[in-house]
């Protein structure tokens, strides 16, 4: 059984109690098999091509909700790939000629932007707004940018990735509809300084971090009552707008932190498990990751146990070489179209060791503690201890758990269903050596 279907069974209210019991008391909560992933299985998916030229094509589908409720999307695919939501993360290296096209085979004309990007051309010339000069005294905006027309159009657009860093691509035409049913994605841009052995988020010697250990936090929400009526070929209520879903990466929890392209989530293909190893002098180097905003509204997000670290906004660096901008953040507010680009790294600051730094707290008897299946029966990183007689654990390792969550505590929730939207967790290894996977 995996932790979705666990967590339909047992219901609302228990999820919840269980929820608060194993974050909020025990100082090492983990979490099933089929969502301890390791890095690759977690960290952030590049689509990427040699000649940095992309075919995206629109495509209708539906996702799974942990509510049980499917909603009815559109998506950008890359190529004649399946629907998937979101669109593919693209990764490009920064001075390189950026090709795109653009198949549409939706019932509506859409286009491209690219937000931070300069010098776009669509089809060869400069991308422009598309108006309506029927009144040129009051002109009307049909789009953001030339169009791809609907049932069969195309377009193509190209610029130079000029400068390194977390980008955003959407739906400039009828954005309010167009982004919210799913046509958006990440753009990625490697910096110039990267070699085959060092990675950076800029051209910046302190924007460096661990290889492998690259990870995006795609947030954005769903109305399905929208969603509904563009199915039905009609006209959604923008004035009614209300959104019901959470998602990070296009999942909601518990299954965004099962693994990339998890079996049961065919069209979610993205994992936003955030999977690290202790911070220390054999593991020096932090985790990257990039947050976007692709919702309406504010969406605090913070990640327990440990503050990011802002190295960059909007796909700009804070600070240049010689002058160190960044800063510490408890919390992270992704506003609609915002780019936070943080570094991440767990200590352990106190060294518990059973043995020579023991926990200064005497621990609850058996009947006081709650074990559960997301408990490896020790509060030390890295041990495992012997568990009441029938308890089942999926923990591996004696890892460590942080939950990462929405701090509008109504947006991590489906609909109602508590415990759910806007939550993932940050997994923590042991140093080495270990026995994990």
């Amino acid at each position: 059984m995996n932790l979705r279907t666990f967590f339909q069974k047992v219901g609302k209210k228990l999820v919840l109690a269980l929820t608060i019991l194993v974050v909020g008391l025990l100082p090492a909560a983990s979490l099933s098999r089929v969502m301890a992933a390791s890095p690759s299985d977690s960290s952030l998916v590049c689509t990427s091509n040699p000649s940095s030229t992309f075919t995206l094509t629109t495509k209708t589908g539906t996702i799974s909700i942990p509510d049980g409720n499917t909603i009815f999307m559109w998506g950008f695919s890359e190529g004649d790939s399946p629907f998937q939501y979101p669109g593919p993360i693209l990764c490009v290296n920064q001075g390189e000629t950026v090709t795109i096209v653009l198949n549409n085979t939706l019932p509506q004309d859409v286009s491209i932007i690219f937000p931070g990007q300069v010098n776009v051309l669509a089809n060869g010339i400069p991308s422009q707004p598309v108006l309506d000069l029927t009144n040129p005294m009051d002109p009307i905006l049909l789009s953001m940018a030339p169009v791809a027309s609907a049932n069969g159009g195309s377009m193509t657009y190209t610029f130079v990735a000029s400068e390194p860093g977390t980008f955003q691509y959407e739906s400039g035409t009828n954005p309010a509809v167009q982004v919210q049913m799913g046509l958006f994605g990440l753009l990625v841009v490697r910096p110039s300084m990267n070699t085959a052995t060092e990675t950076y988020a800029y051209n910046k010697t302190d924007t460096q971090y661990k290889p492998g250990s690259e990870f995006a936090m795609i947030l954005s929400e769903i109305d399905p009552v929208v969603h509904t009526a563009v199915e039905q070929g009609l006209t959604p209520d923008l004035n009614t707008y209300l959104p019901r879903y959470f998602m990070i990466n296009g999942r909601s929890f518990p299954d965004t932190v099962a693994p990339n392209f998890a079996a049961w989530l065919p069209a979610q293909p993205y994992s936003s498990l955030v999977h690290i190893s202790v911070n220390d002098a054999s593991n020096p180097l932090p985790a990257l990751v990039r947050y976007a905003g692709f919702g309406r509204t504010l969406l605090p997000f913070h990640p327990h146990g440990n503050n990011v670290r802002i190295i960059g906004r909007d796909g700009r660096p804070l600070g240049d070489e010689l002058t160190d901008q960044s800063y510490d953040k408890f919390s992270i507010p992704v506003g609609p179209g915002q780019i936070w680009d943080t570094t991440f790294v767990w200590q352990d600051v106190e060294g518990y060791d059973e043995v020579t730094n023991p926990v200064p707290v005497p621990l609850p008897i058996d009947l006081n503690l709650v074990t559960g299946q997301y408990y490896s029966g020790s509060p030390y990183l890295g041990s495992n201890d012997p568990l009441p007689p029938g308890t089942i654990t999926f923990n591996q390792c004696g890892e460590y758990y942080h939950v990462a969550h929405n701090h509008a505590l109504q947006q991590i929730t489906a609909w109602g269903l508590t415990m759910s939207g806007q939550l993932t967790f940050t997994r923590i290894d042991p140093p080495q050596p270990n026995n994990c996977p």
